[in-house]
């Protein structure tokens, strides 16, 4: 597979959702942007608050513009501010340097990242790679 088809991003969104119903968590957005930052799908469990779609899609995309979870972002953000607030400048903003951002990677190609907002940034990413997984590919959360 050298792209990410709908068909497995919607795999991957299911079984991210299943996750977060599995450890009752509370509603989560989850974006799946391609290896072109395109969007290949969003949902938004019921009762999200109203900013949680562009966090998730920050994640992803920051993800993706760094070619690392953001995890890895987020440790840089602690050690190396200046950097990443110039990197987040340069992005118009639209990086969030928190967890719930990961590289979806088949063997060493990278086929796009998933970002996911709603619970705490570590239970985000769980489900993130819990959907990447359940999908047969590899998750890289930093």
């Amino acid at each position: 597979m050298a792209d990410l088809t709908l068909d497995v991003a919607r795999k991957i969104l299911d079984a991210a959702l299943a996750k977060g119903l599995e450890k009752k968590l509370k509603p989560l957005v989850i974006t799946i942007l391609d290896a072109r930052g395109a969007v290949k799908v969003t949902a938004a469990q019921d009762g999200t608050s109203l900013m949680r779609a562009e966090i998730a899609h920050g994640k992803a995309y920051g993800a993706l513009a760094m070619g690392m979870g953001s995890r890895a972002l987020f440790q840089r953000a602690q050690e190396q501010a200046y950097f990443i607030d110039a990197v987040n400048t340069l992005a118009q903003g639209r990086m969030v340097p928190v967890p719930g951002g990961v590289l979806i990677l088949n063997g060493s190609t990278l086929l796009g990242a998933v970002g996911v907002s709603g619970d705490t940034s570590d239970n985000d990413e769980a489900c993130a790679v819990a959907g990447i997984e359940a999908a047969g590919l590899k998750a890289n959360a930093g």
